[in-house]
């Protein structure tokens, strides 16, 4: 397992600021997001936290819940990849 970098661990924390905000505009309690995405207000409080452990699947809906689920494709746009590429495979590593 990696250990989450300094920079990486920022960003989180970044992240989980901006909910909050969001979420605080919204005028909603904590417990209300967590039960509107589906997880327990210990789960909802690491991802307000930037806990590296929250899972993405729990950032989506908490993405989805405040309106902000087409700004995920940011974070690999598509613009990365030439589109006429043919599929490759990724080189094999030495066993």
């Amino acid at each position: 397992m990696f250990a989450v970098t300094s920079e990486e661990s920022a960003a989180l924390q970044a992240l989980g600021a901006r909910l909050r905000r969001r979420r605080l505009q919204a005028g909603e309690p904590q417990q209300r997001a967590a039960a509107r995405i589906g997880v327990s207000l210990p789960t909802y409080r690491k991802l307000e936290r930037g806990d590296p452990g929250a899972q993405i699947g729990v950032w989506v809906r908490a993405l989805r819940l405040y309106g902000a689920l087409d700004d995920l494709a940011l974070l690999l746009p598509e613009s990365l990849f030439d589109e006429g590429a043919t599929r490759q495979r990724a080189a094999r590593s030495g066993r």
